[in-house]
C-alpha cells in the first residue's frame, strides 16, 4: 500500500499540538519501527531525532500541519522556497506548517530522513481548498465507476493478480494508525484511496510482453486520470481532517 509519512506527520503532530494526544503516543505512532531524523531545523547544524524536532515545533509556535501532495504542474499548497518544490515533487508529499515545511525521504525499510524548510521570509501560502469528506468520498465512488470499464478493457487482472484482492471489499477498507479521535469517515476514505492508488500503479504499468504504443498508453493514462485525481484529493482530505 502507498505510504504517506507526511500525512501521518500532519495528523499526529496536529493532534499533539492541539492537546488531543500525548507526546509519547504521537511519537510512537510516527516512529513505528523506523528511525526518523530531521535535518534543517533552526539553530541546528546536523540531523536530529524526530522527538527533538517535535519539541522544536512547539517552541516555534506551530499549531497545525497539512499534507500536500504535489504533482508536476500542480504544487499548490507548497511555499515558494528554493529547493523545496523539487524535493517535494520527488517525494510526492510534504507536511506544511506555518513556520516549517518538512519533506520525508525513505532511507530504506528502516529509516526516514526528513528535510525541514524554515518559512521565515516566505510569502504565506493559503491552504489549498479541500472538499468535505463526504464530497471526496462521493467523488471517489464516481471515479471508480468511471474507471471500471477502462480497467476491464486493459484486462489488468489477467497480468496483475493482486488487483482483484485490492478491489475486493473496497467499501469496507479502512486505514489504521491515526489518532483515536480521527473521523471514522476519514479512515474509510483513506483506506479506499490507498487501495485504489495501488490499483492505479498496476494499471499504469504495461502488461509483461505487451506491445503498448505511445498513443495507447496516452489513452490509458487519460482515462485513468480522473481516478488518480480523486485518489489524491481523498488522501489529502482524509489526513487533514481535524475533529471539531
Amino acid at each position: 500500500m502507498h505510504d504517506f509519512p507526511a500525512g501521518r506527520f500532519a495528523a499526529w503532530t496536529t493532534a499533539w499540538l492541539g492537546g488531543r494526544t500525548s507526546y509519547d503516543e504521537a511519537l510512537d505512532a510516527l516512529l513505528g519501527d523506523r528511525v526518523h531524523t530531521v535535518a534543517g531545523l533552526p539553530d541546528t547544524d546536523r540531523a536530529v531525532p524526530l522527538g527533538r524536532a517535535l519539541t522544536t515545533l512547539r517552541g516555534l509556535g506551530e499549531r497545525r500541519f497539512r499534507l500536500v501532495l504535489p504533482v508536476p504542474g500542480d504544487v499548490r499548497g507548497l511555499p515558494r522556497l528554493p529547493g523545496l518544490a523539487p524535493l517535494a515533487l520527488e517525494a510526492g508529499q510534504a507536511a506544511v506548517g506555518s513556520r516549517l515545511t518538512l519533506v520525508p525521504e525513505a532511507g530504506g525499510p528502516e529509516a526516514v530522513a526528513w528535510t525541514a524548510f524554515p518559512l521565515d521570509g516566505a510569502e504565506p501560502v493559503p491552504p489549498p481548498v479541500e472538499g468535505t469528506l463526504r464530497a471526496v468520498s462521493g467523488a471517489l465512488d464516481l471515479a471508480v465507476t468511471g474507471a471500471a470499464r477502462t480497467l476491464a478493457g486493459l484486462d489488468v487482472a489477467r497480468w496483475n493478480p493482486e488487483v482483484p484482492g485490492l478491489l475486493a471489499g473496497l467499501s469496507k477498507a479502512t486505514a489504521p494508525g491515526l489518532p483515536h479521535d480521527h473521523d471514522p469517515l476519514a479512515l474509510s476514505v483513506l483506506g479506499r484511496a490507498q487501495r485504489l492508488a495501488a490499483v492505479l500503479d498496476l494499471a499504469m504499468a504495461d502488461a509483461p510482453g505487451a506491445a503498448v504504443n505511445h498513443a495507447q498508453a496516452a489513452a490509458r493514462d487519460s482515462a485513468l486520470r480522473p481516478l488518480a485525481d480523486a485518489v489524491r484529493d481523498a488522501v489529502t482530505a482524509a489526513f487533514n481532517t481535524v475533529p471539531r
